[in-house]
């Protein structure tokens, strides 16, 4: 794949802009961050505003912790193509990096009317509103993403803690039994039956 994208670098600047981002986000893939932030360079000098090219250059720039930088590449990906669904999930990663947690929300919400079905972002609201503190909410987006991915023990599981949490024993049973049934190695899980078989 990199050989044959190489072969169009010669081209005029969209079709450059177009390899280069390829490139990018293949050594993106391959952890060469270097190379990745080169070619998305080369991208972004060759057509400004391409909104895949500005995420590839965010997510360099991501990946070596300048997250407000970052935020700004995502930020101007956007501006150039609103529906770039890519640059406003990692804009909310980023807020949410950056511990602007009403913001990563705002991007993940607009990201959900866009993509209702998204088990990553369906994920990251559930994540930020139990950083907010606001179990209720968490328990109800994630009550959503069991009906995209009914069998994930990792969702399962962590609806049973908020339950417990929240004092409610026999959902956090059946929750903990249920990620338990699909990924009965998980110890954490394992322990919490036992005392609960025990009690």
């Amino acid at each position: 794949a990199l050989e044959t994208l190489k072969m169009f670098e010669k081209k005029d600047s969209r079709v450059k802009s177009a390899a280069a981002t390829n490139l990018s986000f293949l050594y993106y893939l391959e952890n060469e961050l270097a190379q990745a932030a080169n070619y998305a360079d080369l991208a972004v000098n060759s057509d400004r505003y391409n909104p895949a090219a500005l995420t590839n250059k965010g997510n360099t720039v991501f990946a070596n912790g300048d997250y407000e930088k970052a935020a700004e590449f995502y930020k101007e990906a956007l501006r150039n193509d609103s529906s770039c669904t890519e640059a406003l999930y990692n804009l909310g990663l980023t807020y949410k990096k950056l511990n602007r947690i009403d913001e990563a929300l705002d991007c993940f919400l607009k990201l959900h009317a866009i993509l209702q079905n998204s088990a990553q972002v369906l994920h990251q609201i559930a994540s930020i509103y139990e950083i907010m503190e606001d179990p209720n909410q968490a328990i109800e987006w994630l009550l959503q993403l069991i009906s995209v991915v009914p069998t994930d023990p990792h969702v399962l599981s962590k609806l049973g803690k908020l339950y417990d949490n929240e004092g409610d024993k026999s959902q956090a049973f059946h929750y903990y039994y249920e990620s338990y049934r699909y990924f009965p190695s998980n110890i954490e899980v394992i322990e919490w039956l036992g005392a609960y078989y025990i009690d």
